[in-house]
């Protein structure tokens, strides 16, 4: 069938909260979401709406009406937009209060279909930017590019390759001064045209089912992004431990190996929480199992490595093999859980343990069967699971589209349930380790996933390359998993395939320490790739970051904290927080990111002593030298081997502690709140809980709540809600960019005196945190003081 256009508006009604347009050759129907956006479904001729939703968690609609209608328009109101739809034809366009145009259908072509496809055009207009997307390569504003949503397993990609393992198919946009976020919820193969081959339109469309979106607007994009997250969900917080360093490589066997390398973490006093099994841990691979030789005692193993303060994560695939007397595939056949063709037989593919047959993870049967499993691991002594090869991949990577799935009733076949299958598998095992755990919080790790995923786990960016181009895209891979929702995210330091060099793994630990996801990875028949690999200078700069990791853990898990309330992302992208500066997008800057509310981080090259960086507006901090910068402004820093160009913003309230070698070590006591002078009021949520269960949802949590008032010279630190005791019993307040010849100091419910307060300087380049008083060199702007940690409020002035 040739191209038809949604057609003339022929009539319109309201029910149950929804306005629906009927037109010459299908329907639109709108309705409000409660936290504002607006959805629009077009079905074609008399097909019913389908509802159905993988990613979408919350469908509390507001009530809507037509505010007013003429003969060629009508208008509907929304508290952030409102929107005119033309009737002749029909064609939606969204506009601000102010009069002002955010986004609009193409006139010519708006909503049509091409056969099964559906699609919708968009106006394009001058000098619009587009980012967002999620796992896609290319710049950080993708103008005139194009991108595909099918999970593929990607072995290498480079910095252009499309599309990836992940899916989520939500994007930003600018258009003049006007942000918008469009988040088309269709879980077939769907196509993004930005302005690809053509300067008049964009569009987005899908392969097959209905087109489903929803459009986001506010001034400023961090609503967006909560609104996207209200809609789709939150990551929860997660364990502790897995924020801290974790080492893998395709494999470690046997026990013993894995055994030496927990002792060479622990001698060298190298932070470490987590070592992973890679697929040779299994009996010829076949899932759910120990390896009868190389893992003979694989209890006594995790009992060990716990006693060294080490969890230990195993990749689980979805492929089953085919083998008489296996018991799983035994199993799956009697409950009858695997994908099938139309006419009734079990799909087989090929992977890594052979023949294998596949797990339909879009039947609850199937998933809870699945969860079952995973009691075993865990009484055995696991705590987290790796899910890999989820796309689903097969050799030859072409499951026939005639495959059948259950798709939770609405029986779909492989066109419309590919993308989401591995965001299933990641569910089932989710809820398999959460009833196996009896309380603690899952730890689960995926390649492939789809919208909604951070509901069940993190996402990794699957089989990188140990070069530079990899390192700069991995940054931006990560920036973009945070705007598509998904807070907990890395990729494999020093690259997975082939064998990163002293200078880019120097580098890529470096940047490492200031991601979400933060671990060491290498692929089989490589150089060993451990932090102690590459010679001494790159094992003391290693210690020395993942160190850093460690003091910053405060702030990291408070920002977890801050993620499950509002959808701010870890790795934050600049435009979050400086939505009208388009100096951020150019290629030069595009890598740079805010690491929480606070820290800018700029990722610096192997071989680069010099890095042009470009800070946006306001102070800025060197986080390592404390020298001060004008915002707004370029300039060329420094980088020796040793230092990642780190700064911290003016207002800044960053907390921290003294080191631990792991996340389950308990601190000494004492934290160590930093303050950066600046102009403006800053706030920041200290959160603490136990880090493991889920005890903080009945209120064992602790939040105090900072505030610097520089007007007022003060710092509040406000009374502790929750019921959880704080692991914190001092405090040391470190003063950065404060006068120390015209401070006054004093506190209510303290007593501290001026003279308590002594000058130091950081003990190295990579390490602020560390007491060097020995020194000889006084710096007079950072200056700290001890005080008792107690329960009222504490207000210092200064």
């Amino acid at each position: 069938m040739a191209h038809q256009s949604i057609g003339n508006l022929i009539r319109q009604e309201q029910e149950d909260n929804f306005i629906i347009l009927y037109t010459e050759n299908g329907k639109i129907r709108i309705a409000e979401m409660e936290f504002g956006a607006l959805r629009v479904q077009a079905a074609r001729g008399v097909e019913d709406f389908n509802d159905f939703s993988y990613a979408v968690t919350n469908t509390k609609r507001k009530s809507i009406a037509i505010a007013s209608e003429t003969d060629e328009e009508l208008i509907i109101h929304n508290k952030y937009f409102d929107t005119r739809v033309s009737k002749f034809p029909l064609r939606i366009t969204f506009i601000k209060k102010d009069g002002s145009i955010i986004n609009a259908d193409e006139p010519a072509f708006g909503i049509a279909w091409d056969g099964e496809e559906v699609c919708n055009y968009k106006s394009l207009n001058k000098g619009e930017i587009f980012t967002g997307m999620g796992e896609k390569t290319g710049p950080l504003n993708k103008a005139g590019r194009q991108y595909q949503h099918w999970n593929t397993d990607e072995f290498g990609y480079h910095s252009d390759t499309d599309p990836l393992y992940t899916s989520t198919p939500f994007y930003f946009a600018k258009n003049a001064k006007n942000w918008y976020g469009i988040f088309l919820d269709n879980s077939s193969k769907t196509t993004f045209n930005f302005g690809a081959s053509n300067h008049r339109f964009s569009f987005f469309k899908a392969e097959r089912g209905q087109l489903n979106y929803y459009f986001f607007h506010s001034d400023d994009p961090s609503e967006i992004l909560k609104q996207y997250c209200q809609l789709t969900g939150f990551t929860a917080i997660p364990p502790k431990w897995s924020l801290g360093y974790q080492q893998c490589r395709y494999s470690y066997y046997p026990a013993t190996e894995l055994l030496n390398l927990a002792e060479n973490f622990r001698d060298r006093q190298i932070p470490a929480d987590v070592l992973y099994l890679d697929i040779h841990y299994m009996d010829a691979y076949k899932v759910f199992t120990w390896h009868p030789e190389r893992f003979a005692q694989a209890r006594e193993m995790l009992a060990a490595l716990k006693k060294k303060g080490f969890k230990v994560v195993v990749i689980i695939d979805p492929g089953v093999k085919i083998e008489k007397g296996y018991s799983v595939m035994e199993e799956g056949i009697k409950k009858d859980v695997f994908l099938k063709y139309p006419d009734g037989e079990n799909y087989s593919g090929e992977a890594w343990p052979g023949k294998i047959y596949f797990p339909d993870f879009t039947k609850e049967k199937a998933r809870k069967w699945w969860a079952n499993y995973f009691k075993d691991l865990v009484e055995d002594g696991i705590d987290g699971f790796w899910n890999d090869m989820n796309e689903p991949a097969v050799w030859g990577k072409n499951v026939p589209d005639l495959v059948e799935f259950e798709y939770d009733g609405q029986k779909e076949n492989h066109k419309l349930a590919h993308n989401i299958y591995g965001m299933q598998m990641a569910r089932a095992t989710f809820e398999g380790a959460e009833n196996a755990l009896a309380g603690k919080r899952p730890f689960v790790l995926t390649r492939s996933a789809f919208s909604g995923i951070q509901r069940y786990a993190a996402v990794w960016t699957g089989d990188n390359v140990s070069n530079e181009d990899h390192l700069f895209l991995g940054a931006r891979l990560i920036t973009q998993l945070g705007l598509a929702g998904v807070p907990f995210s890395g990729n494999d330091i020093g690259g997975f395939i082939g064998e990163s060099d002293i200078p880019l793994f120097r580098r890529w630990i470096a940047l490492g320490a200031f991601t979400p996801f933060y671990r060491g990875h290498t692929m089989i028949n490589s150089r060993d790739a451990e932090p102690w690999s590459f010679g001494e200078e790159a094992e003391e700069i290693a210690r020395n970051y993942i160190t850093l990791r460690y003091k910053l853990m405060p702030y990291i898990y408070s920002c977890f904290y801050q993620h499950s309330q509002d959808g701010s992302p870890l790795n934050k992208a600049l435009l979050l927080d400086f939505p009208q500066d388009e100096k951020i997008f150019k290629g030069e800057f595009q890598n740079q990111y805010l690491f929480g509310p606070s820290l800018l981080v700029c990722p610096v090259g192997p071989h680069q002593s010099l890095l042009k960086v470009y800070l946006p507006k306001g102070d800025w901090y060197d986080f390592f030298t404390d020298k001060k910068y004008k915002g707004e402004e370029e300039y060329i820093i420094e980088c020796p081997n040793d230092k990642l160009p780190v700064f911290v913003k003016e207002g800044a309230i960053i907390p921290g502690q003294n080191p631990v070698q792991n996340n389950s070590e308990k601190n000494n006591g004492e934290l160590i709140l930093h303050l950066y002078k600046g102009k403006s009021n800053s706030e920041f949520e200290l959160y603490e809980d136990d880090g493991e269960t889920y005890a903080y949802r009945n209120g064992a949590f602790a939040l105090r709540h900072i505030k610097y008032d520089p007007k007022a010279s003060s710092l509040l630190i406000a009374q502790q809600k929750g019921t959880y005791k704080s692991d914190f019993k001092k405090v040391k307040l470190c003063l950065h960019g404060f006068d120390i010849e015209s401070l006054k100091l004093g506190a209510k419910s303290l007593k501290v005196k001026k003279e308590d307060f002594r000058f130091i300087e950081p003990v190295s380049n990579f390490d602020p945190f560390e007491d060097a008083a020995d020194k000889s060199k006084i710096i007079k702007d950072l200056a700290f003081v001890n005080f008792d940690f107690v329960k009222d409020e504490i207000m210092i002035r200064i």
